[in-house]
């Protein structure tokens, strides 16, 4: 599909889910890269996981906005307070909205199923009826690999039916991508949904399987590997994601009308992922031989003695194997960094955080 060239420079652009894991990086990116225009972050700054990473992350971005021409907005709320977000594009007229506020976690959603439809659907719903009243020229919102469910087909393309989730975390992000194709369609509401592979890196959620393993690995404790540790994901480094998201916000697909004489819905949906599934055994072995490195380990740990292998966990798949192909198309970029670069820039971060909180 044939893109609108954005130029970022000068544009008011909202970023929901900042200061979260992704969200964070994103914003970063924005003030070091754009020459002037305004960057609001909106989040909640939740407790499902520790808000002092958040706070963290916040100090960043805080940092970072007093020496960038970007002038940097931070509102504490939720994308599900309607009338918040309405005036927040009443007050702004955003040019670009990237949505990546949502409740995350697959596990999560089986024990705590209303967070995700007041977040992932009535939260959506919110951001598409202010992009409908305040038209903007790009609507880019997260998707989840998730959405291919059991899959059997490798790698996984966005031409194939995804149809079958198996959690309702999966089943609200197939469902944002089917809310922004209508309003697309019904509005002409340029809109990009991007599917992320297993994100991971410095400063990330400890929710996640890298984090949370190292964790219970400088406690001395055991980390379960599930599936007897036959799984395999595409994992993608923070920075990556990034690189895609920020090349897509600069390319929206395109508005047309079909032969009928009626718009075409300008939308896309794409994989971000490195392309490269890996063996979670061998992404342990690299994270603890890195944790070893950045000495949140002793030397001599025993590997082997804090593994266990156990079986699958409900809503969890065997293998994730992203096909990037289109991004790398569209956006001539593709994601390269590897699980031993990428852990190792988590384990460094992971020693000189926890160092400076004791």
């Amino acid at each position: 599909m044939s893109k609108e060239k954005i130029d970022l420079n000068g544009k008011n652009i909202l970023v929901t889910g900042s200061p979260g894991f992704v969200g964070a990086n994103l914003v970063l990116r924005l003030l070091s890269e754009m020459t002037g225009g305004t960057v609001v972050s909106l989040d909640n700054m939740n407790d499902y996981y520790d808000p002092k990473l958040k706070e963290y992350r916040l100090s960043l971005i805080n940092k970072a906005a007093e020496t960038s021409p970007v002038r940097h907005i931070f509102i504490k709320g939720s994308i599900a307070d309607r009338p918040l977000i309405d005036r927040l594009f009443d007050e702004y007229s955003f040019d670009i909205v990237v949505n990546l506020a949502a409740q995350a976690g697959v596990r999560y959603s089986i024990d705590h199923p209303d967070v995700y439809i007041e977040s992932n659907i009535v939260g959506f719903y919110n951001i598409l009826e202010a992009c409908r009243n305040h038209p903007v020229r790009h609507l880019v919102y997260a998707s989840s690999s998730s959405v291919y469910g059991g899959n059997k087909k490798v790698p996984f393309s966005v031409e194939d039916k995804v149809d079958h989730p198996v959690s309702l975390y999966a089943a609200t992000k197939k469902s944002n991508e089917l809310l922004a194709h209508s309003y697309s369609k019904l509005y002409n509401i340029p809109s990009t949904g991007l599917r992320f592979f297993t994100v991971y890196g410095a400063a990330g959620r400890p929710d996640m399987f890298y984090f949370s393993a190292a964790n219970t690995l400088a406690k001395n404790g055991t980390i379960w590997i599930f599936n007897y540790g036959n799984c395999k994901r595409d994992f993608t480094y923070v920075d990556d994601i990034v690189e895609g998201i920020y090349r897509v916000m600069q390319g929206a697909p395109e508005k047309q009308n079909g032969e009928d004489g009626l718009p075409l819905p300008p939308y896309a949906v794409y994989n971000i992922g490195g392309g490269t599934p890996e063996s979670l055994l061998d992404y342990i072995s690299t994270l603890q031989e890195e944790l070893v490195r950045a000495k949140v380990l002793p030397a001599d740990y025993d590997f082997e003695a804090h593994r266990e292998l156990v079986g699958m966990q409900p809503g969890d798949v065997p293998v994730t194997y992203a096909d990037s192909r289109a991004l790398e198309e569209d956006y001539g970029f593709r994601p390269s960094i590897g699980i031993r670069e990428g852990l190792r820039r988590f384990a460094e971060w992971y020693a000189e955080y926890y160092k400076s909180a004791d």
